[in-house]
Parts: structure tokens; C-alpha cells; sequence
């Protein structure tokens, strides 16, 4: 069978900076009558264009790139520079929803004293957060993230410093990831490979965990047991679940 719902390539950049001393990314909430991740937090983004794919001669690659950029300028008003970015991940929207996107996320430094504006349209605020601040923030039921969000959060937290981070994500494999939707008796869940649920078990089936769950109104991330060779989206050491 074909997919019923269309996958649209889409791009989206986490823009960092240092700033009293310590690591800062640009976050901005959507505007909560949009039908996709509307009064969510993110990061600046949105589906390739065609004038994207033009500029880039028909590389992807570039082509996602040039998209965050733009996207970037779109929203907040600031300038990435697209050979500057770093791929981080790449992520496709689960097979049940109504919209879906195979999104790539990539890391760039922005100057500290960029100046921030929005569109007020698509985007009503925007803030610059430590990424502890954030997560924080997102566990107290304060700051509304999606589970790509916060998963790249996660993994970012522990760096020590910009540079070290884009150095070390320049050169670490990019995950591929398409989540599975389920539920847990109330608790919805977000299934990663590897997690004994993912390829359509039952999500309280015993065994490995590969997983975000969301506990109130913040998500926590479960990674277990994963089989050799399975890649844990967040290290271990950054992970906030470690619960037998």
C-alpha cells in the first residue's frame, strides 16, 4: 500500500550562542491557532520550497540547508549561514498523522548580539534559553516542546561550549528516525527503534526501551536493554531516565 498522507522534505535549525557563559538556543512558539504544533516551542523551520531546490541545483542536501536559512530569516529575523550548519538528525513525522514532514535538524552558532525579530504571525514570541534552563522549564510544564525538540535538547545539553559541540556533531553518525505512536495505559508514548514496541508490539510489552513519554505535560525520555548495534537517540549519561 501506498501512504495515504504525503511526506514533504523540511528543514529546521537549531541556532546557539554563547551568552553568560554558558551554551543558548533561539526557541520560538508558534502561533496557537496553526493547525501544526500551534502554541508549541521550537526551533526556526519549515517545509523546502522550490526556490530552495532551484538554488541548490537539485542538491538535497544543500537544498535543506538553504530552506533553514531562509526559514531562520523568515521567523526571526536573523542571518544563519548555511555552510556553517551542522546535520544533527533527521526526523519523519509518525505514519497516523494528518501532516507529515521528513525534517532535517541542523546545528549553527549565531552571533550574541543578533538582533531577534519575529513575524507575528506564524511566530508570537521568541526567547533565548540555556538549554538546562529549558529542559527545566519543559519538566515544570512551563515551556511546550515536541519530542524531536526535546530529544535534541537532551542531546545537546552536555556539551561544555559551542565549538566543542559543533566539532564533536560534525563528525557523529546522523539518526534517522521515524517514530511510532502508542499509549501506555494513559500516557502517550513515542517509540524509537529498538524499543520492544516498535515494529507494532503492544508499548507495556516487557523489554527494551527506546521512548519518550509524556508524564503530565512534559516528556520523559526512556532509553534501556537496547539490542547491540541499536544507537540510543540520547546518550546515556544525558538521558533523564534511567529507571530499571
Amino acid at each position: 500500500m501506498t501512504d495515504a498522507v504525503p511526506v514533504r522534505p523540511a528543514s529546521t535549525v537549531v541556532l546557539l550562542r554563547e551568552h553568560g557563559g554558558r551554551l543558548e538556543t533561539l526557541l520560538l512558539k508558534r502561533n496557537k491557532a496553526l493547525i501544526f504544533a500551534g502554541g508549541f516551542w521550537v526551533f526556526p523551520g519549515g517545509a523546502i520550497d522550490d526556490a530552495d531546490r532551484a538554488a541548490a541545483g537539485g542538491d538535497l542536501d544543500r537544498a535543506a540547508r538553504l530552506a533553514a536559512a531562509r526559514e531562520a530569516a523568515e521567523e526571526a529575523g536573523v542571518v544563519a549561514d548555511p555552510d556553517a550548519m551542522v546535520p544533527l538528525s533527521h526526523w519523519t513525522t509518525p505514519a497516523v498523522e494528518k501532516r507529515r514532514f521528513a525534517t532535517w535538524f541542523f546545528a549553527a552558532p549565531l552571533a550574541a548580539d543578533a538582533e531577534v525579530t519575529i513575524d507575528n504571525g506564524e511566530i508570537h514570541a521568541a526567547r533565548w534559553l540555556g538549554l538546562a534552563e529549558a529542559l527545566a522549564e519543559h519538566a515544570a510544564g512551563e515551556l511546550n516542546l515536541m519530542p524531536p525538540t526535546y530529544v535534541t535538547l537532551l542531546n545537546l545539553v552536555a556539551y561544555p561550549d559551542l565549538a566543542t559541540m559543533l566539532a564533536v556533531e560534525a563528525r557523529s553518525p546522523v539518526p534517522r528516525v521515524e517514530p511510532v505512536l502508542g499509549r501506555e495505559g494513559e500516557q502517550l508514548v513515542t517509540i524509537y527503534p529498538g524499543d520492544a514496541a516498535y515494529d507494532g508490539g503492544d508499548p507495556g510489552l516487557a523489554g527494551p526501551r527506546h521512548r519518550c513519554v509524556l508524564e503530565g505535560r512534559q516528556w520523559v525520555f526512556q532509553c534501556r536493554d537496547l539490542p547491540t548495534g541499536c544507537q540510543p537517540l540520547v546518550p546515556s549519561e544525558r538521558g533523564r531516565d534511567e529507571r530499571p
